[in-house]
């Protein structure tokens, strides 16, 4: 991960964001990864990657496959961006059956 930042290669959403904070309990470690991500600002979300995440929701969900409103916004995100996922969540690895999604392989 810090070889693709030092590359400038690292984008975030305001979900990403708000679900890696959501879980840090302690205050002092919340404020210190809050500023650390403040060095990235968030890429813009549109109208259009909402109803784009909707619709991968609904056809995922058509193929039995269960999933966040969150994910879909990041998958939605991603493929209008052209960029991979950075994820060890396995969840992704279903989207990607269905949606045309580029997982980052991990070296």
């Amino acid at each position: 991960m810090l070889k693709l930042v030092n590359q400038g290669l690292v984008e975030i959403i305001g979900p990403i964001r708000q679900e890696i904070l959501s879980g840090i309990r302690d205050r002092s470690k919340f404020d210190v990864v809050r500023d650390r991500l403040r060095a990235f600002p968030d890429l813009e979300i549109g109208t259009g990657d909402y109803e784009e995440a909707a619709a991968y929701y609904n056809r995922c969900r058509f193929k039995r496959i269960q999933g966040s409103f969150t994910d879909f916004v990041i998958c939605a995100v991603a493929i209008r961006y052209e960029l991979e996922v950075f994820t060890d969540d396995k969840d992704f690895l279903e989207y990607k059956t269905v949606l045309p999604i580029r997982l980052y392989r991990f070296e």
